[in-house]
């Protein structure tokens, strides 16, 4: 039992470190399996579209992390985490979407 407690205190202490800044995604891996998935244009332009899409999202989520709350960043990198192939698109968008929600 005493592992059990240890193991949990510390893994409530890594999502703390997680949520101080933006996680680093591999954006190449992403890009790629994204590729598999689609469909009409050419290798080449979706995978540039979908790298530089998700390097801005990278870079605006770099200024606007500090506004998000502490709870938000932890849910949705959680939520990233679940598939295998993380976006600074899509965890921006859940980032918003909080806000979004909280706000009515």
């Amino acid at each position: 039992m005493p592992i059990s407690i240890s193991m949990i205190a510390l893994s409530s202490q890594l999502v703390v470190t997680i949520a101080d800044r933006v996680p680093t995604f591999d954006i190449a891996r992403t890009c790629k399996l994204d590729l598999a998935a689609t469909a009409g244009l050419s290798d080449n332009q979706s995978l540039k579209a979908c790298t530089t899409d998700e390097n801005k999202a990278r870079q605006q989520l770099g200024s606007e992390w500090p506004k998000f709350s502490p709870s938000s960043k932890t849910s949705c990198i959680s939520q990233e985490s679940i598939g295998g192939t993380p976006s600074y698109v899509s965890l921006r968008t859940c980032l918003q979407m909080d806000i979004w929600v909280k706000q009515k």
